[in-house]
C-alpha cells in the first residue's frame, strides 16, 4: 500500500506558520464569495513525516491553513499548527495543564455558532477565525464526520472506539446541548469513519474492516486491516428515540458518506463511495495490498423488512464526496468528488447528476494533484438552484511545488475557474476542509 514519498510533492510537510496578505489573483473574484476556505490535515512538527504509508500520515500532527475572501478579494492566507498537548509539549512547554490531549486533523465543522477542528474519536477543539485555538467546548470525543441537520440544527454524531464501549451514538441540539447518548452493541472494534442522516434516522456502518492488534508487532502504527468473514451491516438508528434497526449488506468497506434521505414506503436512499474490501495486511510480506478504488454506490434500504438492494451508480473512481450541504439527510440531485485516476493520484473534480446520470469534469493537468472541492452556496443569487453557487479546490502544482485556490462556477465546473488565488507556497495534502461564512 505505498504511497508517494511523503516529504516531496504535494504530502511534503511545511515547516512554518505564516501570515499573507498580498496574494496573486487570475480572474475575478464573485462579490458574494465572503468568508473563509478552511483546510485541515496532518503536518508533523518537525516538518518531515516518518515511515512511507498512509497509516504513517494519518496520525500526524494537525495544522489548519485559511483562504479569507471579501468583496471580491482574497484578502489573506495563514496556517496554524492546532495547539494541543502535543504542540505544547514540542515547544517544551512546562504548563500544559491548558491544553487539551487531541489530535483534531480530520476535518471542520461549524455548529451552534462555533468552529471545530475534528479528528477519529479525539474532543473537537474549537478554533476562532485567525486559527487561533479556543480548546474544548462543550462536546465530547467523536467521529470526525458528524452530521449537522441543516432544518433543525441538530448535530449527531458516533465515536469508535478500540476500548469499551466500542460504539457510542448522540445527539446534540442546536445550541450544543447534548439530548441523548447510546451506546450501541458490535461484535468487536471496528473502523467507522463516516455516518449520515435522514429526517428520521441516522446511519452508522459497521462494516469489514476492524482491529488486529497482532499487527503492532509486526510495526503496523495503526493495527486496522480487512478481516475475512466479517459482516458488512448498517445500523439504523431513529432519530430521538426508538430501537436500532440492523441491515446486513455484501462485505466492503465505506468511507465516506456522500448523502442519505427517506423516500415512501419506510424507505432510505443511502449514497456512499464504496470498496468491495480495503487495507488487506499481506501475513507472508508484512505490507498491505494496495488498495483498490473506490466507486459510487447507492443503498436503498427497506426499514421495515430490514434489507437493503445494492446498486454501482458509476463506474469512475472517485472519492472525498462533498453536496450543498442544505441538503444534507434530504433528497438531492448533485454531488462533487475527487477524481482517481489511479491508486496514488487524486486528479479532477467529478459533478455528477443524479437525474440525468451525467458527470462533468474539471481536469487537472498530469503530475498535479487537488483537494476534495467545498461547495459553497451563492445565497445572494436569485438562482435558488441546488448548484448556484461555486466550488472551491485547493490545487497542487507540480512544477512550482506550491497551491493555488481555484473558484468554479458550480453551474460548469468543467469551465475555466473564474479566478484563481495563487499562493506562492504549499498547502500540504489534507483530509477535509469547510467553508465558513463571514
Amino acid at each position: 500500500m505505498s504511497v508517494p514519498d511523503l516529504n516531496s510533492g504535494a504530502l511534503a510537510p511545511v515547516l512554518d506558520e505564516i501570515e499573507m496578505t498580498a496574494l496573486k489573483v487570475t480572474g475575478e473574484i464573485p462579490e458574494a464569495l465572503n468568508g473563509a476556505l478552511l483546510r485541515n490535515g496532518p503536518n508533523p512538527y518537525s516538518g518531515r513525516s516518518e515511515g512511507s504509508d498512509v497509516l504513517s500520515w494519518w496520525p500526524e500532527a494537525a495544522m489548519l491553513h485559511s483562504v479569507q475572501f471579501a468583496d471580491g478579494e482574497a484578502q489573506a492566507y495563514r496556517n496554524r499548527w492546532v495547539r494541543s498537548h502535543a504542540w505544547a509539549r514540542y515547544q517544551n512547554i512546562e504548563d500544559i495543564s491548558e491544553f487539551v490531549e487531541t489530535n483534531p486533523n480530520v476535518n471542520i465543522l461549524r455548529h451552534g455558532g462555533t468552529t471545530y477542528a475534528m479528528a477519529e474519536g479525539g474532543v473537537p477543539l474549537a478554533v476562532n477565525s485567525d486559527l487561533g485555538t479556543e480548546g474544548a467546548r462543550a462536546l465530547g470525543a467523536m467521529t470526525a464526520h458528524p452530521k449537522v441537520d441543516p432544518v433543525t440544527g441538530e448535530l449527531f454524531w458516533f465515536r469508535a472506539d478500540w476500548n469499551q464501549p466500542w460504539l457510542l451514538y448522540g445527539e446534540v441540539d442546536a445550541q450544543g446541548q447534548s439530548q441523548r447518548e447510546l451506546e450501541i452493541e458490535v461484535a468487536g472494534p471496528g473502523m467507522m469513519h463516516d455516518m449520515a442522516i435522514t429526517a428520521s434516522h441516522s446511519i452508522l456502518m459497521d462494516l469489514s474492516v476492524g482491529y488486529d492488534f497482532s499487527l503492532l508487532q509486526k510495526g503496523v502504527r495503526m493495527p486496522i486491516c480487512w478481516q475475512e468473514g466479517r459482516p458488512s451491516r448498517l445500523c439504523l438508528v431513529p432519530r430521538g428515540s426508538g430501537e436500532v434497526i440492523w441491515v446486513e449488506i455484501e462485505p466492503c468497506f465505506i468511507q465516506h458518506v456522500i448523502n442519505a434521505y427517506d423516500i415512501a414506503g419506510s424507505k432510505i436512499v443511502f449514497d456512499v463511495v464504496r470498496y468491495p474490501w480495503y487495507l488487506k495486511f499481506d501475513m507472508a510480506t508484512t505490507e498491505f495490498k494496495a488498495n483498490p478504488l473506490g466507486v459510487p454506490w447507492r443503498y436503498v434500504i427497506d426499514i421495515e423488512a430490514g434489507t437493503a438492494t445494492e446498486t454501482q451508480l458509476d463506474d469512475r473512481r472517485v472519492e472525498l464526496p462533498r453536496i450543498n450541504e442544505s441538503r444534507t439527510g434530504r433528497p438531492y440531485e448533485y454531488h462533487y468528488s475527487v477524481a482517481q485516476p489511479s491508486n496514488t493520484e487524486m486528479r479532477g473534480v467529478l459533478k455528477y447528476d443524479l437525474k440525468t446520470g451525467h458527470a462533468e469534469c474539471h481536469d487537472i493537468d498530469p503530475g498535479d494533484s487537488n483537494s476534495e472541492p467545498v461547495f459553497v452556496p451563492a445565497t445572494s443569487r436569485a438562482d435558488s438552484a441546488e448548484d448556484a453557487g461555486w466550488v472551491l479546490v485547493c490545487v497542487y502544482r507540480a512544477a512550482t511545488d506550491t497551491s493555488e485556490v481555484r473558484i468554479l462556477d458550480a453551474h460548469r465546473i468543467a469551465d475555466a475557474p473564474l479566478a484563481v488565488v495563487d499562493l506562492g507556497r504549499r498547502i500540504p495534502a489534507g483530509f477535509h476542509g469547510a467553508w465558513i461564512p463571514a
